[in-house]
């Protein structure tokens, strides 16, 4: 795990700390002398206590939740990372840190906080008992077992990896071993735990927040007051629900991301007499004076693999996606590697929900982003590649549509029975791109447009000002503005080689050496 760097709060951070600090207090996590008191006995009474950090994007929401986990964990709460679970100590305390989508938890991941989907804590798995004395190893509560099949090289491999990554499955895969090998099923959590955080909480919807409810005595959300609402939802959020008391607004732009035109352009949509073509100025004087910003004339094919153009008509969506298999010679009939791909749920019947939890446990939830890699070793089957899970390749039963302009029904190039849908990912909507971040973000300008020129609003916002937001807040360092109805032809190729997983670094003991050697 990397270290996080010092921080400076501003005023309305440093107010949330303290808010946000007295809660743990309350609950028996003092984070500012380190103290932790056991859970009372009997569990838990009444319903969650609730706060939420709510600011938009550069306001320093992350930057709080990396430093309050940081001070969690130097006090002594447990880390629960959804992939294993040790022995439950009586006096233990816990934090997990949540997101919605494999791709927001990788962001995070990738800054150093633990973070896991919502589901992989709903639900735990099950290991088979003589694989979980080497859980039990890896995670400091056992001794170095000694298991039929597996040989001293293959645990010192597991170890290597753990001591890099401290993920069960990771280290269990470099072992040798497949996940079916060793999960044996997956169970709906029983036991609460104690303290939520989660990532993206614009993102919830009303049964996801029921639930997390219900395990949580403690839970704190961020989140974007500026994005867009679940759909169904009539425009409002969860925390929208909560009283003034129970929301922490943090409102200045911190120093990292002043002088960002890509956050000056999301922010200056917040003025109520902007026009569509008054922010499309905007967006050009930027594209002169920054790098970061560019107006294109066309949209880029290239990118689409592996960062989708972001539309808001369906419509648009399917043409771009058509346009982009032509431009690379992608077959009528077959989908070639390195195509991406959206999961659009799991279709299966209700007897069949024991392989449901597994597939979302493997990162195949709605809205994932994945990867074709090639046809699995079955009918039906397919190898992918999900973007942002800890342990990213899997094969599964899939179920892969490609629809067409002015078709009904959809091209189905992997047909299994059941299993995980998708459908195809190069072009996406701001809605399934909300909680995502890319380096690079297309936005196709006149599907804003024509949203301006429908006169829709959300929560009474101009919808096309949230739909801009979102779409422009999803670029990491750099924003095209793609103003024309066109497509670039590729430059390279479509391929995995990017995807390609590297082995675990090995150290061995010196016997160890000796045994590779010989």
């Amino acid at each position: 795990m990397s270290t996080l760097p010092a921080v400076t709060f501003s005023d309305d951070q440093a107010e949330a700390w303290d808010r946000l600090a007295d809660q743990m207090r309350e609950a028996g996590i003092d984070i500012v002398d380190g103290h932790l008191t056991p859970p009372p006995e009997g569990g838990r009474e009444g319903k969650s206590r609730v706060l939420a950090v709510v600011g938009k994007a550069g306001s320093g929401k992350t930057m709080l939740l990396a430093s309050l986990y940081k001070a969690m964990a130097e006090a002594g709460v447990e880390i629960i990372s959804g992939d294993y679970e040790g022995r439950k100590r009586k006096d233990r305390r816990t934090l997990a840190i949540l997101a919605p989508t494999n791709k927001a938890a990788s962001v995070l991941r990738l800054r150093g906080v633990p973070a896991t989907t919502i589901h992989r804590i709903l639900y735990t798995p099950l290991y088979d008992p003589q694989y979980e004395k080497i859980a039990e190893w890896l995670a400091g509560t056992g001794d170095r077992p000694e298991i039929e099949g597996l040989t001293e090289l293959a645990l010192d491999r597991a170890k290597a990896f753990y001591d890099s990554v401290p993920s069960i499955p990771g280290a269990l895969a470099a072992a040798g071993l497949r996940g079916s090998d060793f999960i044996k099923g997956w169970k709906r959590r029983e036991e609460p735990l104690d303290v939520g955080f989660v990532d993206e909480s614009s993102m919830l919807d009303e049964r996801q927040f029921d639930d997390l409810r219900e395990i949580f005595p403690s839970l704190v959300l961020f989140g974007d007051p500026a994005q867009l609402a679940p759909v169904g939802s009539s425009g409002e959020m969860v925390f929208d629900k909560l009283s003034g008391s129970r929301r922490l607004e943090l409102n200045r732009i911190h120093r990292q991301a002043e002088g960002n035109p890509i956050l000056d352009l999301a922010h200056a949509l917040a003025d109520p007499d902007l026009s569509f073509e008054g922010f499309e100025r905007m967006v050009e004087e930027a594209a002169r004076n920054d790098p970061r910003v560019e107006v294109a004339q066309r949209v880029d094919s290239d990118l689409m693999a592996r960062s989708p153009v972001l539309v808001w008509r369906n419509a648009t969506r399917i043409r771009l996606i058509t346009a982009f298999r032509a431009a690379h010679e992608a077959p009528e009939f077959q989908l070639m590697p390195g195509e991406p791909l959206i999961c659009d749920g799991i279709e299966l019947p209700l007897k069949h929900r024991k392989k449901r939890i597994d597939l979302e446990a493997r990162g195949l939830i709605k809205g994932a982003q994945v990867i074709y890699m090639g046809p699995g070793n079955r009918d039906g089957f397919a190898r992918l590649h999900v973007v942002g899970a800890e342990e990213p390749q899997v094969s599964a039963a899939s179920i892969i549509k490609i629809e067409k302009p002015g078709e009904e029904e959809p091209f189905i190039p992997s047909a299994a029975r059941m299993g995980a849908a998708f459908l195809h990912g190069s072009a996406v909507t701001i809605h399934k791109a909300q909680g995502s971040q890319w380096e690079v973000v297309q936005v196709f300008a006149p599907d804003l447009w024509a949203a301006a020129q429908a006169g829709r609003s959300e929560a009474g916002i101009p919808l096309w000002k949230r739909l801009a937001y979102v779409a422009i807040t999803r670029a990491q360092h750099r924003l095209l503005w793609v103003v024309r109805n066109r497509l670039g032809r590729p430059q390279t190729t479509l391929g995995v080689e990017d995807l390609r997983v590297a082995p675990a670094p090995l150290k061995l003991a010196p016997e160890a050496e000796t045994e590779a050697q010989g």
